[in-house]
């Protein structure tokens, strides 16, 4: 059996990595490429309507990758066999599968979950070939894994056609229906987790589907704020469901119906042992340290939803001309419920805080061969957001020097609402100058109207070059135009919590605007031979109203807020040996990101942090000076043991009497160990037994303190959990 956990070797006049798992037969490309073209009509489909659906699916799913140029870019592939080779298999959550790449650095699930190349959040995910908006989520994956065929993930100097959310592109591939099917498991594992599910696939004449689910429960939803072993107050309970639905008219034309639910439960976890801050009549006493409510005791909860629905017609012409037009709407919401009395005793607010968004828009991508040397293509979309913020804020009276002047709390109503657009258009060419030599220049109109107007001309230019046949080389430079998300925008009414004990220190907060970068990428790739592929990409950005968030109050939603310059530098290196029945792999990541003076968002902060950064540059909170990822596997018959490993030299913190971010946290590192088994063609059908063993070592280690530019609260990594799988496929 030949198998690798991933293979990363350069393609024809592009940089790219390419994770699989399972045999060589399984890459989901070369099934692409060797796809015979199809040579009867949808209407000939009843004699063999399988084979007619499949031909044409994979023929059209080719149309559509092509829409999309990857010239001049890193980009690493992982495929849905490479996932069901890490120890959770496809209930790995999702920013954890991306964690395994170069240039990913993990980070608590309120802060956003993972930084790319020192970026905070700023990626941007599309599923097949549509850009979704973002959602308000502060930690729920609203992507379910189990739906992924294939993920490319771009960073670098990308071409004209992406834009918005660049520090990478998570481009996904759902599965799709091909043979009737399906899949039913579950995953059980510490601290009560639960997780049922069930995948759904097949054809009918020109129709196409697959459908999947899944339930979980666990406590740890969030991420512990002790070192203990067991979280107090942390029960999860989330569903997914997604479904992509395909009716063939005839070989070239594609209707599709993509959708997709989240709903997610979270208890917020106790920091147990705290000290009253403020007095509530007939509960607490600031002055003896005497309430009736412990901090262990505390019952937050946050609530979110996130649901988009995508209809798409696809149509290839012939010749190399093909286009996709996508008509999305997606909600998204999150409702924070303080501890109505311990949340004043604590903290001196309670803020029951509802946050939603909706939007809706239209995306257009079109290409066209011109000739053997140049493809040109071009696009516009089009996004219309009604973003929400409603907030009931319980507060004491202040004096003016802060102090709490009644222990009787008063409650403010603070609503806002926006309506935004943002308005992308695009235009390049590909230019195939010689057989080692591609160049890809394009460029890119952006404009953003909400709580920012601005706008922006970004050009674009990548080259590709085939040195030989073993190594290629890019390089590559765009300019950027990032606006801030407008679902976290929202600006709190300042002037309404003055004299109380929400009042802002500052009283003067701009608005967020626009991120503005100008981006330089360069790298190689070289098959030392048919085993070894090693990568090497370097990057620096020079920034302008640097774009970054923060957990600001009780409810853990991130707020932006803009540095006026900055600049980012890094270099990736990654490595991928393969043999026959094992293989192993290793990234290693250096970055350095830094910014001065606050010039957004100034009422979230504090004169003296103000003052310190107007005039010197700090390291940005979410830099981590060193990752390095790794893992390996090993198959032999029908069992599989594989493990990863994990390592950071630490986020930023700000240590006692110290300058903002002025320190990191201590470096962790974490081992993974997972074993599979198959037993196929049992009485149960094929069925697949699951071990896997998080932390294994059981390390305790800090991802957040709680100090730093914009951090809430201490976060502590997942210690060690053991799972146990059992799942059948049909």
């Amino acid at each position: 059996m030949h198998a690798t956990l991933f293979k990363l070797r350069p393609l024809p006049l592009i940089l790219a990595g390419l994770f699989v798992a399972g045999s060589a037969s399984a890459d989901p490309l070369a099934t692409a490429d060797s796809a015979e073209p199809p040579q009867a009509s949808i209407d000939k489909a009843a004699s063999a309507p399988l084979q007619a659906v499949e031909v044409t699916a994979a023929h059209l799913k080719n149309e559509r990758i092509e829409l999309s140029p990857k010239i001049g870019t890193t980009v690493y592939s992982i495929d849905k066999h490479m996932i069901e080779s890490l120890g959770q298999g496809a209930d790995t959550p999702f920013n954890e599968v991306l964690q395994h790449l170069p240039g990913v650095a993990q980070d608590s699930k309120a802060s956003g979950a993972l930084h790319v190349r020192d970026d905070h959040g700023n990626v941007q995910y599309r599923i097949n070939g549509v850009q979704l908006p973002e959602s308000i989520s502060g930690f729920g994956q609203s992507i379910d894994t189990r739906m992924v065929d294939q993920i490319d993930f771009m960073t670098g100097a990308l071409p004209a056609q992406f834009g918005l959310r660049t520090a990478g592109i998570v481009d996904i591939q759902t599965k799709e229906g091909a043979k009737p099917g399906g899949r039913i498991g579950v995953l059980m594992g510490s601290r009560g987790y639960v997780e049922p599910s069930a995948e759904f696939f097949g054809s009918q004449g020109a129709f196409n589907y697959y459908i999947s689910g899944s339930y979980l429960t666990n406590k740890l939803g969030i991420e512990n704020p002790q070192p203990q072993l067991n979280a107090i107050h942390d029960r999860t309970r989330q569903s997914k469901s997604f479904a992509n639905l395909s009716y063939y008219l005839d070989d070239d034309t594609r209707l599709g119906l993509m959708f997709g639910t989240y709903q997610g439960r979270f208890e917020i976890p106790n920091n147990p042992g705290q000290t009253p801050a403020y007095s509530l009549t007939g509960v607490s006493d600031a002055s003896t340290g005497a309430s009736s409510i412990a901090s262990s005791n505390l019952n937050e909860q946050q609530r979110e939803t996130n649901r988009f629905v995508v209809a798409s017609l696809q149509k290839s012409l012939g010749g190399g001309l093909s286009y996709q037009v996508s008509a999305f709407h997606q909600y998204s919401e999150l409702h924070y419920t303080p501890d109505a009395l311990g949340d004043l005793v604590y903290n001196g607010v309670a803020s029951d805080t509802l946050r939603s968004n909706s939007a809706s828009g239209l995306q257009f991508d079109f290409s066209d061969k011109l000739n053997a040397s140049h493809t040109l293509r071009s696009g516009l979309a089009y996004t219309r957001q009604v973003t929400h913020s409603n907030n009931t804020v319980g507060v004491f009276a202040a004096n003016a020097d802060g102090s709490q002047a009644s222990s009787d709390p008063t409650y403010i109503v603070d609503n806002s609402s926006k309506t935004g657009n943002l308005y992308s258009l695009y235009l390049q060419d590909e230019w195939h100058i010689s057989e080692p030599l591609t160049l890809n220049y394009g460029v890119r109109y952006d404009k953003v109207s909400a709580f920012t107007t601005e706008d922006q001309w970004s050009p674009r230019l990548n080259l590709a070059y085939q040195w030989s046949k073993a190594t290629a080389l890019h390089a590559g430079y765009s300019r950027y135009f990032t606006p801030p998300p407008q679902e976290l925008a929202a600006q709190s009414s300042i002037v309404k919590y003055a004299g109380t004990t929400n009042a802002a220190q500052v009283t003067t907060s701009d608005n967020v605007r626009a991120e503005r970068t100008h981006y330089f990428d360069v790298g190689l790739s070289h098959q030392v031979n048919d085993k070894l592929t090693v990568t090497a990409d370097a990057y620096y950005k020079k920034i302008r109203n640097v774009l970054d968030e923060g957990q600001f109050g009780q409810a853990l939603i991130l707020s932006p807020f803009n540095y006026e310059k900055g600049y980012a530098k890094g270099l990736e290196l990654s490595a991928v040996y393969s043999e026959k029945n094992w293989g192993t792999y290793l990234n290693l990541t250096t970055q350095k990101a830094m910014a001065q003076n606050i010039v957004s968002g100034q009422a979230l902060f504090s004169p003296d942090e103000l003052a310190y950064i107007a005039s010197h540059y700090i390291y940005l909170d979410h830099n981590q000076t060193y990752t390095v990822s790794g893992g390996a596997h090993y198959h032999f018959g029908e069992t599989q043991v594989n493990a990863d490993v994990l390592y950071g030299s630490g986020l930023r913190m700000t240590p006692d009497g110290g300058t903002p971010n002025s320190a990191s946290l201590p470096s962790y590192t974490t081992l993974n160990l997972g074993l599979t088994h198959n037993w196929k063609a049992s009485a149960a059908g094929n069925l697949e037994g699951r071990l896997a063993l998080i932390n294994a070592f059981d390390r305790s280690y800090l991802l957040r303190d709680g100090s730093g530019v914009g951090v809430g609260a201490p976060q502590y990594g997942q210690r060690r959990t053991l799972y146990v799988g059992l799942s059948t496929s049909f």
